[in-house]
């Protein structure tokens, strides 16, 4: 029996992690769905996408935005952070 590389054992993290994803975002919309907006209130909504370093940010107000560029800065600085410790880690 062969053992799993660290290329096999990273694919396999990577594809369990894209299929949670998306489970938890079908789980989300289906608990969304299922218990309406009961509050009557205004609903605020924003999202992210990143490609590589840049982030683009939309929401439906002021406040929404500000709280999802807060979090695209968080995550843009993670994946720096990430990039840095990968080449430091390669260069050896």
């Amino acid at each position: 029996m062969n053992t799993p590389t660290e290329t096999d054992i990273l694919y396999g993290l990577g594809i369990t992690l894209v299929f949670t994803g998306i489970a938890i975002m079908l789980l989300a919309v289906l608990r969304l769905s299922l218990s309406g907006n009961k509050a009557h209130g205004k609903t605020r909504s924003g999202g992210i996408i990143l490609i590589g370093l840049v982030p683009i940010v939309f929401g439906t107000d002021k406040e929404s935005v500000k709280e999802i560029l807060l979090l695209a800065l968080g995550l843009t600085a993670i994946l720096i952070i990430a990039m840095i410790v990968r080449y430091c880690v390669a260069s050896k």
